[in-house]
């Protein structure tokens, strides 16, 4: 049944506000499958996009996928063109993309010019290392941006501006620095944490992705936290907080209901968004530590010419930052009830 509560979902003080509307409850089912079938449409037209791309790219790249088979040796006219004729490079380009398109909608990657085994198992060896990279940072981007953008907001002091300033710096500091600078420091210097390797076992291996998972959270961390401070404090300022604090109301409550769940949205935006861009730095952290992840295997393989890896991670890649946009959008409406699938607001 549907509730009244002001217009913009805060609680009714007497005296102050909008008029009540109705807010809107759950969605419908047919509008939550209308949703999900319109974000399967976009990712599965992202990902087509996406495949062209990468494949017109590594064609025009220098150099030959034949080179790299033949070591730059001189071979026969016949073992040449069994090696054409195996990997579809006899064919025009757009044939081997309608080729590798057809096979890859069964399920099947092709098989890599490199290891000369199939696509879908070296991605099965390799995901593991970057999801494990992934979720630490992810934690570390929302524990500690989320935690440090709401205290600092929330409880301004000298010890909250002092971070915020460090957060400041740390926003100007690359991956690739951050990761250098935490190697020398804390693995080469004190001893305390293994420079390269994932490590065995479920605690050797987050062992391992510590220095990973803080070089790689490190500017998200800032980023996160600085913009949460600031839509803590824009709520802070507003009119309605003002006026329930001059009514009385619990500091605690207003603190909860109408400051941080209306900063809500703007820091899960920022956190989200964040998250989903430690992707591509995923890729520079495992090659700094050695983490034999999908970062890693995407490098080499485009050093290499080995196009049907390339292709593999790449709309591995692209699919996970759709994903990971996709449950920012339905987390919205599960934080305010006004926010319709469509995004709009009730």
């Amino acid at each position: 049944m549907s509730t009244l509560t002001p217009r913009d979902g805060r609680d009714p003080v007497e005296g102050s506000g909008p008029a009540p509307a109705v807010v809107r409850g759950p969605a419908p089912a047919g509008q939550v499958i209308r949703f999900v079938a319109m974000r399967l449409g976009g990712l599965l037209l992202t990902m087509f996009v996406a495949s062209v791309v990468v494949f017109s790219a590594l064609h025009l790249a220098p150099g030959s996928v034949i080179s790299f088979l033949t070591k730059g040796r001189s071979v026969s006219d016949e073992a040449l063109a069994e090696l054409n004729a195996q990997y579809h490079l006899d064919q025009p380009v757009i044939v081997q993309y309608v080729l590798w398109l057809r096979d890859a909608g069964t399920g099947d990657l092709g098989h890599s010019i490199v290891y000369n085994l199939p696509v879908s198992s070296i991605l099965g060896s390799r995901i593991p290392a970057t999801v494990t990279l992934l979720v630490m940072a992810a934690v570390l981007v929302l524990v500690i941006g989320l935690g440090l953008g709401i205290v600092a907001g929330l409880k301004p002091n000298a010890l909250t501006r002092l971070a915020m300033t460090g957060a400041t710096i740390s926003m100007a500091v690359p991956v690739f620095v951050a990761a250098a600078v935490l190697t020398l420091v804390f693995a080469v210097g004190l001893g305390w944490f293994p420079v390269f390797g994932t490590g065995t076992g479920f605690w050797d291996t987050l062992y391992h992705n510590v220095l990973p998972a803080v070089s790689l959270a490190l500017a998200s961390i800032a980023f996160v936290g600085r913009l949460s401070q600031t839509a803590i404090r824009t709520e802070l300022a507003s009119d309605h907080v003002n006026t329930a604090i001059s009514r009385g109301l619990p500091h605690r409550l207003v603190m909860s209901r109408h400051v941080v769940r209306n900063a809500a949205i703007p820091m899960l935006t920022v956190a989200g968004l964040s998250i989903a861009g430690l992707l591509a730095g995923s890729v520079i952290v495992e090659q700094v530590f050695q983490l034999n992840g999908l970062g890693t295997l995407l490098v080499n393989a485009v050093q290499q010419k080995d196009f049907p890896v390339v292709q593999a991670v790449s709309l591995v890649y692209v699919a996970a930052f759709i994903v990971l946009n996709t449950l920012i959008d339905v987390t919205y409406t599960l934080l305010d009830p006004r926010v319709s699938m469509n995004g709009d607001r009730s």
